[in-house]
């Protein structure tokens, strides 16, 4: 059974062509449980089982695309896939994951388009208010013929901006060709002036590559003696901080050596009371061995004792048995005898209890002094080994110290070393400086020589120039004197002026030249004596 109502196909066009791909617009409602197994297939009309398709494509839906919502979604069957132009009927089918059909579009056809009748397919969007957008079927030749007029229109404005940079070209060619004649007569003149000033630099150049190379020696001699110099600070700034190192290292050891001392001090304190502790502990075990001695003479006297009341025990017992023998003599001397034996029976068993408690005591005794002298003997063994152990570090820390004073007194025979080659280097860097100071003195005395020689020469240039020309004018003037008459001496000053007029020019040509040889031979000369250090 067919729900049409939970998908919709829109915008089905009646006639399709197979050399361009077709795109089946269509519609999911809400109702619909869109799965990506759903598929649209292309079937011929009259179709009566799904597997009749001639094509299909997956139906697809848009990224974040969320269950109970609807959605509008285009697919596409490709210009490969699709059937032959014919006028056999078809029609989009869409078919769920279960196999049902879900909607079915009108009937189209595929046909081949005619060559004057070609249409093309165009999107256009509709007003803000509509959502979707519209194809349109428009003749190939219309939409021909208004991008040809659109071009033409292109063409003729491309045409106008063609003409005008036609103009400004040939404009700028005439501008071109004036600047290029005037720059022509400006370079004539300026190539006699640079034939007559080529001359005057030649000579000027090799005078001043003399004293470039003279100022070249200089330079590169004042860079060595600077990049020694360099290296000489540099080895003398690491002597200065390899000393400030060792001096360090000698002020810990020394503060560590003054703390070995002190421990040892303490050491040897506590070894002093633990050998006088040591001494009484001897002194009381000899006073208790003396005590024991006694308590042992006093067992010996009391065993003595007992022996001998055993003894006066047995004694009695015999005079018992004799008495017993003789029990018809007198019942007063066995009460008597009887007393004693009680008597004596009493003063053994008190002396057996004496002799047990210090018995006892003794023992204890004995055991405490055992345990008091094994852990003096381990505290005494403690103590030497880390007597001992002070002693090697401090023979360490005094080997230690006696390399660091060695290589401090290699390192000051260095540095005094180094001293003295520093102070001969300053010595020959100021003799080198006053050599070079005098050099300058020289080359500017040699300068401002050389620039007087050339302004001379350059007054003296003029001077037989205006004499040359003054001459000339009085012997035309002597010539004339005897031919010509009252007339022509009353023309007289006019001629003067002329001559006049040519000093003046003769004068400031005479100026200009000797500006530029001044300023080409000087400024060269004055930018490598400011480029040149002074020391």
């Amino acid at each position: 059974m067919d729900k049409q109502s939970a998908v919709v196909f829109r915008n089905v066009g009646q006639l399709y062509f197979p050399q361009t791909r077709v795109e089946c617009h269509y519609s999911l409602s809400s109702d619909h449980q869109w799965s990506s197994s759903d598929w649209i297939g292309i079937f011929e009309m009259g179709w009566s089982s799904v597997k009749q398709y001639y094509t299909y494509t997956w139906a697809l839906v848009p990224e974040g695309y969320t269950e109970g919502t609807s959605v509008d979604f285009c697919a596409l069957f490709h210009a490969s896939y699709l059937p032959r132009p014919s006028a056999v009927e078809y029609q989009f089918v869409y078919v769920d994951r279960m196999g049902e059909v879900r909607a079915r579009s009108r009937p189209f056809t595929f046909c081949a388009p005619k060559p004057l009748d070609e249409l093309e397919t165009l999107k256009e969007e509709q007003d803000e208010e509509g959502e979707e957008e519209l194809l349109l079927v428009i003749p190939r030749a219309e939409l021909l013929q208004s991008r040809l007029e659109e071009c033409l229109k292109k063409q003729a404005d491309l045409q106008r901006a063609l003409d005008a940079a036609k103009k400004e070209a040939e404009n700028e060619k005439v501008d071109s060709k004036e600047a290029r004649m005037d720059w022509e007569c400006e370079r004539e003149a300026m190539k006699a002036e640079i034939t007559e000033l080529r001359d005057n630099l030649r000579h000027d150049r090799e005078l001043l590559k003399n004293m470039e190379g003279k100022h070249k020696d200089v330079k590169y001699n004042q860079e060595n003696l600077n990049s020694e110099l360099s290296k000489l600070m540099t080895e003398k700034a690491e002597s200065l901080q390899q000393i400030k190192d060792l001096e360090d290292d000698i002020r810990v050891l020394t503060d560590r050596e003054k703390e070995g001392n002190n421990e040892l001090e303490r050491l040897k304190e506590r070894v002093r009371k633990m050998s006088s502790q040591m001494k009484h502990d001897e002194e009381k075990r000899k006073s208790l061995q003396v005590e024991n001695e006694a308590a042992v003479a006093e067992l010996r006297g009391l065993q003595d004792r007992v022996e001998t009341s055993e003894h006066i025990a047995e004694n009695l017992r015999r005079e018992l048995r004799e008495l017993g023998t003789r029990q018809g003599s007198t019942h007063a001397e066995l009460h008597q005898a009887r007393l004693q034996v009680a008597q004596l029976t009493l003063l053994l068993s008190e002396e057996n209890l004496v002799l047990r408690e210090e018995r006892a005591n003794w023992a204890l005794e004995r055991e405490a002094n055992k345990h008091a002298a094994e852990s003096e003997k381990k505290k005494l063994q403690d103590l030497s080994c880390e007597v001992q152990r002070k002693e090697e570090w401090l023979q360490e820390e005094r080997t230690e110290r006696e390399t660091l004073e060695a290589e401090l007194g290699e390192e000051k025979d260095y540095n005094k070393v180094l001293l003295r080659e520093l102070q001969e280097l300053k010595a020959s860097l100021r003799k080198i400086q006053k050599e070079r100071e005098e050099e300058q003195l020289n080359k500017q005395q040699d300068l401002v020589s050389y620039i007087h020689q050339l302004e001379q020469r350059l007054e003296t240039v003029p001077e037989t120039r205006s004499n040359i020309a003054v001459s000339t004018c009085i012997s035309s003037d002597s010539s004339s004197e005897d031919d010509i008459d009252e007339s022509s001496i009353c023309e007289d000053p006019p001629a003067s002026d002329t001559q006049d007029e040519k000093r003046q020019d003769c004068d400031t040509r005479a100026d200009e030249r000797k500006e530029l040889i001044l300023k080409d031979h000087v400024n060269p000369v004055l930018s490598d004596l400011a480029d040149a250090p002074m020391w």
